[in-house]
This record gives structure tokens, sequence and C-alpha cells, in this order.
């Protein structure tokens, strides 16, 4: 199993431009779907998670999922997959990007990029979206989220925020329904 985490991690790993947001769709179908390790509701419980924890999103998730299947052993070979290729890239990239930054057809086909990888992200919301957008009240956390990080707030302090009105939310809930 830690070998398959591994490739799985290695693979998105190493074919997933634009970021961790960019590779939300990808770690959610091969764990979700295909894998089947996680459901999508445990999946999205694990983006909170990730997202709320200082350092790069797909680098959290990939220890989270490791950590949940295998343990330490598995964060560590998950987050190794998904690390490794980035880093390999990022090296080679680094010591040629300098020298042809100011080209023409490289920056053109960084114009090009940018839209796309924007909307891989724009993708990854939609589609956990529909599963999270299902009642009012998470309409309606979500859209007082967008306000708050709108003006400005941390990421943290939002998502603190958001949890403690639905764990008061649950709570009331509970109590009204025992």
């Amino acid at each position: 199993m830690l070998g398959k985490l591994f490739l799985i991690f290695l693979q998105i790993g190493a074919f997933t431009f634009g970021g961790g947001y960019a590779m939300v769709p990808l770690i959610q179908r091969e764990v979700c779907t295909k894998q089947g390790w996680l459901t999508d509701q445990d999946f999205l419980n694990c983006l909170a998670l990730a997202q709320s924890a200082p350092g790069p999103l797909a680098i959290n998730t990939a220890a989270y999922i490791g950590y949940r299947l295998r343990g330490t052993a598995g964060a560590l070979v998950a987050v190794l997959g998904a690390a490794l290729p980035s880093f390999a890239i990022i090296i080679v990239v680094a010591s040629f990007f300098n020298r042809f930054a100011t080209l023409a057809p490289v920056q053109a086909a960084f114009r090009g990029m940018r839209p796309a990888i924007f909307m891989l992200m724009a993708y990854a919301v939609a589609s956990l979206g529909k599963k999270t957008l299902h009642d009012k009240f998470s309409i309606i956390v979500a859209m007082m989220s967008l306000g708050l990080l709108l003006l400005g707030l941390p990421t943290f302090v939002v998502l603190i925020l958001a949890g403690t009105i639905g764990y008061v939310r649950g709570g009331k809930r509970d109590a009204s329904s025992s």
C-alpha cells in the first residue's frame, strides 16, 4: 500500500501544473473515486483541515491522506511523492529561468497558461461546491466567508469563525433534537 500511495501522489505531483488547488480534482478522483480510500465527505473534511494548517495545500492534503491510510509512514510517503516532482522540476527550471523568462515565446506561453490554471482552480471549486453547498446554511456560511476574505481577513480567522458557527449551529440542533 505504501508503494501505491507513493506512486499515486508522484503521478499527481508530476502531471499537475498550477499548484495545490489544481491538484484537488485529481487527488479527489484518485483517492475517492478510483481507490475508494475516502468518501467525498471525508475528502472535504481533509481539505478543510489541510487549508487551515500552515503550508501548501497539496502537501497538507497528501500528509493527511497518507496518515489516515498508513500512519506516519503513509504521511511521509505521500508527501514525498507529491513534492518530489515539483522539487526536481523547480531545480531545473530555476537554473534556466532567468535566461529565458524575458523571451517573447516564454512570455506568450505564460499568458496562455495563466487563464487555464485559473479555470483548473475554478473547476475544483465548482465540483467541490456542488457537494458542499447543499442547503441554505452552507450557502450563507460560504457567502459570509467570501465577504470576509474580500475584506482582507486571514484565511485561518475565516475558518475559525465558520467552524465556530457550524459548531454553535450543530450544538443548538443537537439540543433541540434531544
